[in-house]
């Protein structure tokens, strides 16, 4: 079945369809607010269920004459940044410690994607203004107009920061290899 008949089946009243909405997006959802969280699961996990929480609520403030996928994801980042907020000064020294030593651990895993590392790594590294225009175009393969709507942002100001964040990524990447060459 097609996103936009289980979104329309949704929209009149069908329960069922929602589950198909949340099998459908619940791993793209999931992934884009982890980068977003910094790497945070928890804090993901809990920003994934808000949207799907507000997503049923809303879902009749969703204009089916434009595609569902951004409007879904302006509520992803819209929980991300609220989530953000409230828990900015909470991250405890014990939580934080954890999340690095999970961090390794996740490297020690995947010591074979190296690459993949060091490019995730590099977006991290990226100031929120720019990570998040790369991440949803990149990563989640939306188109520039899509990303501005999102972010509620002019077009123009997405294609700068995506052009910086892309700067700033090659230099990040090419500053990891030559430590790499040099240590």
């Amino acid at each position: 079945m097609k996103e936009a008949e289980i979104v329309h089946q949704f929209q009149n009243g069908d329960a069922s369809a929602f589950r198909n909405l949340y099998d459908l997006y619940f791993d793209y959802a999931i992934r884009a607010a982890t980068i977003v969280m910094n790497n945070n699961h928890f804090y993901a996990k809990d920003a994934v269920q808000e949207t799907f929480i507000r997503v049923y609520q809303n879902i009749h403030l969703y204009d089916p004459s434009k595609p569902f996928k951004p409007w879904f994801y302006k509520i992803l980042l819209n929980e991300c940044n609220r989530i953000l907020k409230r828990n900015s000064n909470v991250i405890s020294i014990g939580d934080r410690i954890g999340m690095l030593e999970q961090e390794g651990h996740l490297k020690e895993e995947m010591s074979r994607y190296v690459e993949y590392e060091n490019l995730y790594d590099a977006i991290q590294k990226l100031d929120y203004h720019n990570r998040i225009p790369i991440i949803l175009k990149y990563l989640n393969g939306f188109k520039e107009q899509e990303i501005a709507e999102i972010m509620d942002e002019n077009i123009n100001t997405i294609k700068s920061r995506l052009l910086k964040g892309k700067q700033k990524l090659k230099r990040f990447l090419s500053s990891d290899k030559e430590g790499d060459k040099n240590g």
